[in-house]
């Protein structure tokens, strides 16, 4: 059941969540990206031998990237709530199942990134008895499957409650129906593609590079609107009066 705001402070509230989820939609992304870019430069490609000895040799800065990005995950928890309570008074369920998808994907993250820990302790344990052995090579290929199935699903999860937040926009009006579209399309892009990583595995980084574009860009639009404009309540209030006075 959709509720309408007449109350001026319920507005300044709903304005100043849909504020902070607008800076968080960009924070999100900043420290993730760096997160990434640390892990990705320390981590570098190569045979597991390889990575060990590059990883062990920068392992203080290694843990930072890791850090950054669990920041980023619990970042997006609050990112989440920020949304809900934004859209909660135009759908008070479907705000709330969107922000549950959302959840979903932050805690998986977070399995993503103790894997993540994990697999530091197997590159140390590589150098120290001075060559990577079958077995630890077994089990750091192991818990990186785990890692990399895990994120599939949060990425599905995520795509959903992407898709939910951007429908909500799309309906209430709260930001230009042309920016919810495109969310609404990223969000398709996204999800599709994630679950298609589980069929073909192998396009992890094809499917990655079509559907990150689109809703990164999104994302930094909508963060930049969010902070800037917050939502337009004046719509919602007033549809009401608009269809009392429509004729039948």
């Amino acid at each position: 059941m959709r509720v309408e705001f007449e109350n001026p402070e319920a507005d300044k509230t709903q304005r100043r969540y849909a504020r902070f989820a607008g800076f968080l939609f960009l924070g999100v992304i900043v420290i993730a990206f760096c997160g990434g870019f640390t892990l990705s430069h320390v981590a570098g490609s190569g045979t597991f031998a390889e990575t060990a000895t590059r990883v062990a040799a920068s392992e203080r800065l290694y843990r930072v990237g890791l850090s950054t990005v669990v920041l980023a995950s619990l970042s997006s928890v609050l990112l989440a709530f920020a949304l809900y309570a934004t859209l909660r008074p135009f759908n008070s369920l479907l705000a709330q199942l969107a922000m549950i998808f959302s959840l979903a994907d932050s805690f998986l993250a977070l399995v993503v990134r103790m894997c993540g820990f994990v697999r530091i302790h197997l590159y140390i344990s590589a150098q120290t008895v001075g060559a990577a052995t079958i077995a630890t090579q077994t089990l750091a290929d192991l818990i990186k499957s785990v890692a990399s199935t895990t994120e599939n699903l949060g990425g599905i999860s995520f795509g959903i409650g992407s898709l939910l937040f951007f429908y909500l926009f799309f309906k209430s009006s709260y930001i230009p129906r042309v920016l919810s579209a495109l969310g609404l399309s990223a969000s398709v892009i996204w999800t599709g593609l994630y679950f298609a990583n589980l069929i073909f595995p192998e396009q992890h980084a094809l499917f990655q590079y079509i559907c990150f574009p689109p809703m990164a860009l999104t994302d930094v639009i909508t963060g930049f609107y969010l902070m800037l404009f917050a939502v337009n309540t004046e719509v919602q209030r007033n549809q009401p009066a608009q269809r009392e006075a429509s004729p039948g």
